[in-house]
């Protein structure tokens, strides 16, 4: 089957959405590894998702744009930084095709926003639009303890198909550096999205017996 250039291009695009949760390298290095496997990433981090950038990876929320490109320099030609406020960018209409949408980390408000159909800013209102147009939506909550209103939501949302990928990294492959932790959370992400990767050793690798 022909594919035309304008469905090649929506498979290769993703949005991921960075928020105020704690866990934002997981979004840096989720766009990082897109990047690098030579997908287009559209990139929505919120207010508290820069706070938080500042807090846990000492980058500088005065210059945001200078600041993205100069840590994703070697593919800044295929990353696209949409401002959190911004809600006539593409990826707000459902006429703008992309193959899905991965939030991580998600704060438990965003989370609430999706739930209940809130689109008041770019990040709730492109997941309600892949909602919508019934693509993918995968949501990586950081919070802990969980309260009954959190996991209503995570049920509401994982019932209409979205995927819940808690950051819960194992340690059966028992990790050697904190990279190693945020390559699994990473690369359990990129299996939802049945992205091939080798971030992670995969239980059973050379335990098979014939």
């Amino acid at each position: 089957m022909v594919v035309s250039s304008t469905e090649h291009t929506a498979k290769q695009r993703y949005i991921v959405g960075i928020t105020g949760a704690s866990g934002s390298v997981y979004g840096i290095r989720l766009t990082e590894v897109l990047l690098s496997l030579g997908y287009t990433v559209h990139l929505v981090i919120s207010n508290a998702g820069w706070r938080v950038l500042k807090e846990e990876m000492d980058w500088e929320a005065s210059g945001r744009e200078e600041m993205l490109e100069q840590y994703f320099s070697e593919w800044s030609e295929r990353l696209v930084y949409h401002s959190f406020s911004d809600i006539g960018a593409t990826i707000a209409s459902g006429s703008f095709r992309v193959k899905a949408m991965i939030i991580v980390p998600c704060s438990m408000g965003t989370l609430a926003n999706i739930a209940g159909g809130m689109s008041a800013n770019l990040m709730t209102r492109a997941a309600d639009v892949v909602l919508k147009e019934e693509r993918k939506l995968v949501i990586v909550p950081r919070e802990t303890p969980l309260q009954a209103i959190h996991l209503e939501n995570m049920l509401k949302l994982a019932r209409m198909g979205v995927s819940i990928v808690p950051a819960m990294p194992a340690f059966y492959y028992r990790p050697k550096t904190l990279d190693d932790t945020v390559d699994f959370m990473v690369g359990k992400v990129l299996d939802i999205l049945d992205i091939e990767h080798q971030l992670f050793e995969r239980w059973g690798n050379g335990r098979e017996k014939f």
